[in-house]
């Protein structure tokens, strides 16, 4: 029975955990290993853990045709919670398209590069640190990776030229104090939960080219300020704020901007003491259907749009301010 791995050469490659020398044809590949390990030696004593033939027998499935028709290969693979440090081992299935190594003990998913078929990826729960796309060159048309509960705290290396697919990024409970270097125009849907008090956002900054994002989500994070939306995130339909600390309720005029808003949830934040709360965001964003839980009722509607008109009128109203020099003194 022929193994379901692609290249031969890498086929019988198994790494050497004890340290022995070890004679190998290709030294360069030893040589990676052995850099690829070292830095997935996590200073928190992990036990060495690679991924193994025997792990890989098991958590394959999905056996599917290959590129020519011809040949066939397992194209999905489940390894969760088996205490992994490595997965060197997925070089050699390049044909994998969907996995998922969640609950695991990874530093570096560098091996998946590579799989240039991989078209879903969860690797939630594991030991990630520096930005999730810093191992990866991202040779794969990936839709919607998945690196909730890691300890990312910066994101950097998403090139927008290359993730042309990529519509769903899932970012929760990491250890984020920033939402730079996440331009990617074509996202859809953007998840920076907090969860445990572990994101440390406090504001929204360079996320405005993202012009199809549909649904935000920030719950739980340190942000005061609505700052950071503007009228380029043209898709934006649902933003989720609840447990932040947007404590002036002059902000929501920040929303205003963003001309599909249909579902704000502000729960949990200080500004929904306020008695008018409601009133306010609905005067402040016209199109807004549905504010928390609660749909907006046609009288409340009314009441915003009289609230409107009178501040509009008052507004017209003022005098010019004179133009020309300051009168001077007498």
């Amino acid at each position: 029975g022929r193994k379901m791995s692609d290249e031969d050469d890498l086929e019988d490659f198994e790494p050497d955990l004890d340290g022995l020398e070890r004679e190998d044809d290709d030294e360069k590949e030893t040589e990676e290993w052995e850099d690829y390990r070292k830095e997935g030696e996590d200073s928190e004593g992990w036990m060495s853990t690679p991924l193994t033939e025997d792990m890989m027998k098991e958590g394959l499935s999905a056996l599917c045709k290959t590129g020519n028709g011809l040949a066939h290969a397992y194209v999905k693979l489940e390894v969760k919670d088996r205490d992994l440090t490595d997965i060197y081992l997925l070089r050699s299935y390049i044909h994998l398209r969907y996995v998922d190594v969640s609950e695991n003990h990874l530093t570096d998913l560098s091996p998946l590069n590579y799989l240039t078929h991989l078209l879903w990826l969860k690797a939630d729960g594991n030991r990630l640190r520096s930005s999730t796309a810093e191992h990866l060159t991202w040779p794969f048309e990936l839709l919607t990776p998945s690196f909730s509960g890691n300890h990312i705290h910066m994101v950097t290396g998403l090139d927008p030229q290359k993730l042309i697919s990529l519509h769903t990024l899932e970012l929760r409970g990491n250890q984020l104090n920033s939402t730079l270097g996440i331009n990617l125009p074509k996202l859809k849907n953007l998840f920076l939960v907090a969860h445990w008090a572990q994101n440390l956002l406090k504001k929204v900054e360079g996320l405005e080219n993202l012009s199809n994002l549909t649904t935000l989500h920030l719950r739980d994070n340190q942000i005061e300020t609505l700052s950071g939306f503007s009228k380029e995130m043209k898709s934006l339909q649902y933003l989720n704020l609840r447990g932040n600390m947007v404590a002036d309720l002059g902000e929501l005029a920040k929303l205003r901007d963003l001309p599909k808003l249909r579902a704000l949830v502000l729960l949990d934040n200080p500004c929904t003491d306020e008695n008018d709360y409601r009133q306010e965001a609905l005067v402040q964003m016209a199109h807004l259907e549905r504010l928390d839980k609660d749909l907006y009722e046609e009288e409340e509607r009314a009441e915003a749009g009289a609230t409107r008109q009178r501040v509009k009128e008052a507004q017209e109203a003022e005098p010019e301010p004179e133009l020309g020099p300051d009168p001077s003194p007498i």
